[in-house]
């Protein structure tokens, strides 16, 4: 086969994988890829952003900031559904974010939120930090019950507002009992599962981020 031939065929199965949409340099895939925005990372979201059943520094952001060697501050509120992230969301947009890790949703589940009232929120949210020229990364989230209903939700809106996903934060953390603090809460060792994918997910990023 000629070289050009195979040139070809290779540049066909980086397509397939899925391995071109990460690698920098590719930012027409995503909305803000490389972010206009000039402050530092942020995580916005709930008591899992927070931190809730970890021990001091065990939370994912921190975790996540030294595997990265970025700045990333902690704008997690234990409780907050995704209501409560509209009320406060100018605020964290005028800080600039570079980049927010956007997690809400679990409260909204547990609370018997429409999910269509969940996942028009988080669009609403996307759109003000893209305005804000941030890199915006969705953190998914399982429905209650024993299917999840939010994978699917998650993956549209993804797709519709061009944002990294990474789905189902809690895959194989949840029911894990080592990983958990609680029924709902990572500890350390569980918050650390999520930052390793974050860093896995990140990684490839890094040099337009």
């Amino acid at each position: 086969m000629r070289r050009g031939h195979w040139l070809l065929l290779l540049t066909l199965l980086l397509l397939g994988s899925g391995w071109l949409w990460l690698r920098p340099g590719t930012s027409a895939k995503f909305t803000n890829l490389p972010p206009t925005a000039s402050g530092e990372w942020v995580t916005f979201g709930d008591s899992l952003t927070q931190g809730y059943g970890a021990n001091e520094g065990g939370d994912f952001p921190t975790q996540l900031a030294k595997r990265l060697r970025v700045k990333i501050r902690n704008l997690g509120v234990s409780g907050n559904t995704t209501a409560d992230g509209l009320a406060r969301l100018d605020q964290a947009a005028q800080l600039q974010p570079r980049v927010v890790l956007l997690c809400l949703g679990g409260n909204d589940a547990l609370r018997g939120v429409p999910a269509e009232t969940t996942f028009a929120n988080l669009g609403t949210m996307i759109d003000r930090f893209h305005q804000a020229g941030s890199f915006v990364v969705l953190l998914g989230v399982r429905s209650v019950g024993l299917t999840d209903k939010n994978a699917k939700r998650f993956e549209q809106l993804a797709k519709s507002k061009r944002v990294l996903l990474v789905p189902n934060i809690l895959d194989d953390i949840l029911f894990t009992p080592s990983l958990m603090a609680d029924q709902i809460h990572p500890n350390d060792l569980g918050y650390a599962k999520i930052s390793e994918r974050l860093e896995a997910t990140l990684v490839p990023l890094m040099q337009n981020l």
